[in-house]
């Protein structure tokens, strides 16, 4: 009964309020920003060998430079502050887990390196909606290369509430983090990490032209 009654208010809705759905290649060219109300990062690592760890990141921020008519034109970075990093670790009135790990020198250690950033090389289309996008990640003051096997969710060429241009993908890598010289934990908390990545892009207010 609930999903009737949430499809018959969606039925109500105007038409300017309605998802008018299109392909990237019908989106304009230019600068696109995140929408951080509608964006996460989050990773999993495995403990002990039992369960995977799962934490995120809350500071990040991502544009994208979108080149429609050749996907592999288009350009994304991605910049992350590790001081944001937030677990589920209970009690933190008797230890800030969170801090722990964010500073700490054999994790993070954001004092010394208070940024992580990832920069796009290549954009390879692998299919109508997927592709995968490969690029230098940056963290620990190591660089190396890094492919995120991306998926287009979805594009307006009018958002129903924003009339900008918008995109939504789907994103994830595994990484093995002591390559970039971290090594908190091990062996008892894994080397391989696995990121996803979820956002949404909002055409810029002032959009640069893709080259």
């Amino acid at each position: 009964m609930k999903y009737l009654l949430l499809a018959a208010a969606l039925l109500m809705l105007p038409l300017s309020a309605r998802a008018e759905t299109a392909t990237l290649a019908e989106l304009p060219a230019g600068k696109y920003e995140l929408d951080k109300t509608h964006a996460s990062i989050t990773w999993k690592v495995m403990h002990m060998g039992l369960a995977k760890y799962t934490a995120r990141f809350n500071t990040f921020d991502s544009t994208v430079t979108l080149d429609p008519a050749a996907i592999e034109n288009s350009t994304v970075t991605v910049d992350i502050s590790p001081m944001s990093i937030e677990t589920d670790y209970p009690n933190p009135e008797q230890e800030d887990f969170d801090k722990k790990l964010a500073t700490g020198e054999n994790w993070f250690n954001a004092g010394t390196y208070p940024d992580i950033k990832f920069v796009s090389k290549t954009i390879e289309k692998t299919g109508d909606n997927t592709a995968k996008i490969t690029g230098d990640l940056s963290f620990l003051g190591v660089t190396k290369p890094v492919t995120l096997d991306a998926t287009l969710n979805g594009a307006m060429v009018s958002h129903p509430f924003t009339k900008k241009a918008a995109f939504g993908i789907s994103a994830h890598t595994t990484i093995t983090r002591s390559d970039w010289g971290m090594s908190g934990g091990l062996p008892h908390v894994g080397d391989d990490v696995e990121v996803l990545i979820e956002a949404e892009y909002f055409q810029a207010d002032t959009p640069d032209e893709a080259e």
